[in-house]
């Protein structure tokens, strides 16, 4: 891959402050974009600052999705540092108890509203520029889990088959636009939330950076060239 492949290009990466988001991020600052990196922790955030060398090429913003007015000032920030913005990577989200018979309420909520509402504020907050334009890229990450529900996991699963039903329907919203939509999903991959489950520990892992270069894969095809879904297992 170039290095220069998206050189003038400005992506926003979400939950990027670990992880498949941090993955992402740094490849795609490799291929040459600039790179806005969205999470709620600073901390994390500043470690990433630390060990990136071109400085003028991203931007780290506290942020929170849950939050329409975080997620609309993360767009404008962007804008106002880079002009514009090309490619949104939606890849903040959560797993937590998610069985319906426990009725752990709080976690459902917060899936909802980090899995499902995060990702609707990040569209919206820059979609209608896309459209005016006649070109940008839309990425969701999704997961297996929103192909299969397993029973311990329905509550994220119905949450992850949201995340492929928006992207199925954007993508038909915005045909002939120009506006691109990319759903990924992701088998299970070796991140700190997937070490710290029992129910993990046993199966073989993809890496971060695995989802990072299907991301790059599909925001670096031909304008023409939409791709639409991606899924990505371990052998």
């Amino acid at each position: 891959m170039s290095e220069q492949q998206l050189r003038g290009k400005t992506a926003i990466v979400t939950g990027a402050s670990s992880g498949i988001g941090a993955a992402i991020a740094k490849e795609l600052m490799k291929a040459g974009a600039n790179v806005v990196l969205a999470a709620r922790n600073e901390q994390k955030l500043a470690e990433i600052t630390a060990e990136i060398e071109q400085k003028e090429k991203f931007l780290c913003i506290k942020a929170d999705m849950t939050k329409q007015q975080d997620v609309d000032a993360l767009a404008e920030r962007t804008k106002a540092k880079f002009g514009k913005v090309d490619i949104l990577v939606n890849n903040a989200g959560m797993m937590g108890s998610s069985s319906v018979v426990n009725g752990a309420v709080a976690d459902w909520e917060q899936m909802i509203d980090i899995n499902i509402k995060g990702v609707l504020y990040g569209i919206h907050s820059v979609l209608p520029e896309m459209v005016e334009r006649g070109n940008g890229h839309i990425v969701n990450i999704g997961s297996e889990s929103g192909f299969e529900v397993e029973k311990r996991l329905t509550v994220y699963c119905a949450t992850k088959f949201a995340v492929r039903a928006l992207s199925t329907g954007l993508e038909k919203e915005l045909a002939k636009t120009g506006v691109r939509v990319t759903n990924i999903s992701p088998g299970m991959v070796e991140t700190p939330l997937s070490s710290m489950s029992p129910f993990e520990e046993d199966r073989k892992k993809l890496k971060a950076t695995d989802i990072a270069q299907a991301v790059i894969y599909a925001v670096t095809q031909p304008d023409y060239v939409n791709v639409n879904e991606i899924t990505v297992r371990p052998v």
